[in-house]
């Protein structure tokens, strides 16, 4: 399956890029905005771009989307997580 969205040719002009590199912003943005609400993992977007998961969490913060994003429990968890494991592998 394939959708189609059609932008007009003064947005183009307006915002002076060309077509292919404009489908291309479009697309970054469509996906960011799906993997920030949850709806799509990073690796369905890197594979729908053709790129890595690295080159999509680049992509990400290059066009201003937060690529981690924690619920505020979730990050208390990960500091504490964190923290353990830095006790157990610096030395003393």
């Amino acid at each position: 399956m394939s959708v189609r969205v059609e932008f007009p040719d003064e947005l183009l002009v307006a915002t002076r890029e060309e077509p292919d590199v404009f489908s291309r912003q479009v697309m970054i943005f469509t996906l960011g905005h799906l993997y920030s609400q949850g709806r799509i993992s990073s690796g369905v977007a890197a594979h729908v771009l053709g790129c890595d998961r690295l080159a999509f969490y680049h992509l990400l913060s290059e066009y201003g989307f937060s690529v981690i994003d924690y619920a505020p429990a979730e990050l208390n968890d990960e500091v504490v997580s964190s923290r353990k494991l830095a006790e157990r592998i610096t030395p003393p």
